[in-house]
């Protein structure tokens, strides 16, 4: 084993009511990353937050702060979840015409800059931007809800994502259905960091996150 797969909590499944200590946590059960899904209603079909509840919740860990835009159009809110703390900001390629410029935008923030491709959309579309990138996010389902079925064929375009990227430094992230289950898919085919919501905060039970945590990591390193 030659690397360790980075577990970013979603906290979409935490318990809102007690947000600050569900992220308390889940830093405590061993989390690397912290995953911020953004929704608007719009862009999928499903309303999250915004940055003023990421700012609030900031102060509770030095963590990454892993933002998930999943909103059209992103650029005039960009400056907003950077100075809420995001520490990457993700876009979906889908979102708007104007990739390469978003992008540049993240950058120009002083933030690591992501982009998101949903099931059905080509790995070829970020070809042209590959030098802007830090992290690719894949979906592995459909954007908008939690504890949704994980969908098998994102597999090879892993594959794909992986053979594009090369040598360069770029994350790839996976996002939806992950499981110890289907964790060793992905790890297999290129994937280096997993976000998992259910899968973690299934039970509510704050005294079983670790040991969620650790299944997953486990079950992808062992296949990496």
């Amino acid at each position: 084993m030659t690397a360790s797969t980075i577990i970013a909590p979603s906290i979409l499944s935490a318990d809102f009511s007690k947000l600050g200590n569900e992220i308390d946590a889940i830093v405590e059960a061993g989390a690397d990353w912290i995953h911020l899904d953004v929704m608007d209603g719009h862009f999928v079909p499903n309303i999250t937050f915004g940055p003023q509840v990421i700012k609030s919740i900031r102060g509770r860990t030095d963590m990454v702060f892993d933002c998930h835009l999943m909103i059209a159009p992103t650029d005039a809110y960009l400056a907003a979840f950077a100075d809420a703390g995001c520490d990457i900001i993700t876009v979906h390629a889908e979102a708007g015409p104007h990739l390469d410029r978003s992008l540049q935008a993240i950058k120009a923030l002083g933030k690591k800059a992501g982009v998101s491709l949903n099931p059905s959309t080509p790995e070829n579309v970020i070809e042209y931007v590959l030098d802007r990138l830090d992290l690719v996010l894949l979906m592995t389902v459909n954007p908008g809800f939690g504890g949704q079925k994980f969908i098998e064929p994102v597999v090879e375009k892993v594959r794909k994502v992986k053979a594009l990227i090369g040598n360069r430094p770029i994350g790839i992230e996976i996002d939806g259905g992950i499981t110890p289950e289907t964790a060793p898919l992905v790890a297999a085919a290129g994937a280096n960091v997993l976000v998992a919501g259910s899968a973690i905060f299934k039970d509510g039970n704050q005294n079983n996150y670790a040991q969620n945590i650790s299944a997953i990591r486990k079950a992808s390193n062992d296949a990496m």
